[in-house]
């Protein structure tokens, strides 16, 4: 399952309000599986010809890429010789692609009209970025090919979409990217590159902190940052509404555990949004996504959204030195007003049209201070890592806490009217 973390922030207060655990059909993926040989259904040139562009990317040979576009489809071959620049700085240790299927979707009508050979092709991308991936970045293509004397071509990535077969937009569909490397960080973005060092530096601060939290274990310890310049690129990068992403600071995207390494997870950033916070804001922000980053081998979609979300603001604020009425706004009013929550923060409370969505995070993020304060920060990992593993958190808290579901809830409960009222 493919898990997105998005963070939205309010003016003034670091607030977060909305989260979103889903699967975004062609969201840039990862995984660790090896790449399957195409089906044997597909004519072996059309492979061939993947097979040659790809070599063409990994040996920056652009003749040869460009060698495998349709002549006549010279919009495309504009476009294809423009993304193919756009990638010069990226650091690629490999990129492939594989024929998923032919016959993918329905062609438009005029395709055929001068007698050419065409097929409508499934393909995946895969690649990874050279000393930050262990896991390849996967995602899906829908390519629209010619044969032309007896040469099969690539003629368009566009002409599936009628049917709801979109290509994946990549980074580098969108401009020309610029690298920025930090000690613990590496930037892809299409902005000036102050903006870009800027993302490093608050990321290679976040890193140490989650190292502390968490460990080194199980993670690369760093984090790819990918940032585009706008709200409409961030929509496409991550094939949703940009509306619903305007308030947005920034965006985990990776898979949930299971496999046996780390996947290749992006965190990217809403210039826009996350330009309006404050130096102690950003830094909250990158931290909280960080944490995600680390966190992923043990996340999985048993692991209780309050405990996924709160153990990332735990970690981000936990040098802070803000009070918890500070931190936990929302929750601290309806605190004053008499309203304690009666039960921990469900999925459900973490959805986008909840009206309880800050008090999710913040009551989650008080749950994770509570067990780090009372029993310990190690007790806290523990458990989040045990928590991924069963369906049922009540044996997990018995376990680790000595405590029923039921008496954690009671006992959160009372802390959060001692630390908010």
């Amino acid at each position: 399952m493919t898990a997105v973390h998005p963070r939205r922030q309010t003016a003034g207060a670091v607030t977060a309000v909305l989260a979103l655990i889903g699967l975004l059909a062609a969201l840039t993926g990862c995984g660790g599986a090896p790449a399957k040989a195409a089906p044997p259904t597909a004519d072996p040139a059309v492979q061939r010809l993947l097979d040659q562009r790809a070599a063409a990317v990994r040996q920056h040979d652009q003749p040869a890429f460009l060698a495998g576009v349709d002549p006549r489809a010279t919009r495309f071959l504009a476009a294809q010789r423009q993304m193919f620049g756009n990638l010069a700085q990226v650091p690629l240790a490999d990129w492939s692609y594989r024929v998923v299927r032919t016959d993918a979707f329905p062609l438009p009508p005029e395709a055929g009209s001068d007698g050419t050979r065409r097929t409508a092709a499934e393909v995946e991308l895969r690649y990874r970025l050279r000393g930050y991936d262990a896991q390849p970045v996967v995602s899906t293509s829908y390519l629209t090919l010619t044969e032309r004397a007896g040469r099969w071509y690539v003629a368009a990535d566009d002409q599936g979409a009628s049917a709801g077969r979109r290509s994946a937009v990549q980074l580098w569909d969108q401009g020309k990217v610029t690298v920025v490397r930090g000690a613990h960080s590496l930037v892809l973005g299409l902005g000036d590159a102050r903006t870009l060092r800027g993302y490093a530096a608050d990321a290679d601060l976040a890193v140490p902190q989650v190292q502390h939290a968490w460990g080194r274990a199980g993670w690369p310890g760093s984090v790819v940052i990918e940032a585009p310049s706008t709200l409409d690129q961030l929509g496409a990068l991550l094939a949703a509404d940009p509306a619903d992403y305007k308030g947005i600071a920034a965006v985990t995207t990776g898979e949930l555990g299971g496999s046996a390494q780390a996947p290749a997870d992006r965190v990217i950033v809403n210039p826009a949004a996350f330009g309006e916070l404050s130096a102690f804001g950003r830094q909250v922000v990158l931290t909280h996504e960080t944490t995600h980053v680390a966190t992923r081998l043990a996340t999985t979609a048993r692991t209780p959204l309050w405990l996924s979300e709160g153990f990332a603001d735990w970690v981000a604020y936990r040098e802070s030195g803000r009070t918890a009425p500070e931190i936990a706004p929302e929750l601290a009013q309806d605190v004053t007003a008499g309203h304690i929550p009666a039960a921990l923060p469900t999925a459900a409370d973490f959805r986008p049209t909840s009206t309880d969505l800050a008090q999710a995070y913040e009551g989650g993020w008080l749950a994770c201070r509570m067990i780090a304060d009372q029993w310990s920060p190690e007790t806290l990992t523990t458990l989040y890592r045990a928590a991924g593993t069963t369906p049922n958190l009540d044996p997990v808290l018995r376990s680790g806490l000595h405590l029923s579901l039921a008496d954690f809830t009671a006992r959160w409960r009372g802390y959060v009217k001692q630390e908010l009222g």
